[in-house]
């Protein structure tokens, strides 16, 4: 996946969880794209598919995905 992080914006993805990652709660995947370097981040769904936005509150990277992360856009206001 090749996709541009700018800063300040808001981006969504679609995160697909394995087996035993699932029962990973909502919290806990938020805070992982806060320590990735989002802000104001909110996660939904359960299970195995899960939501996640936030804004990108670093300088503009092109970064390596983890292949949990898919379906990355920009969320225009």
């Amino acid at each position: 996946m090749d996709f541009t992080l700018q800063k300040g914006k808001r981006y969504k993805s679609v995160v697909t969880l394995g087996f035993v990652e699932r029962i990973a709660s909502n919290e806990m995947i938020a805070g992982k794209f806060q320590a990735a370097g989002f802000t104001d981040v909110k996660v939904t769904g359960e299970g195995g598919t899960r939501y996640a936005e936030g804004i990108w509150n670093q300088d503009n990277v092109r970064p390596t995905y983890p292949p949990q992360i898919s379906d990355i856009s920009e969320i225009v206001a």
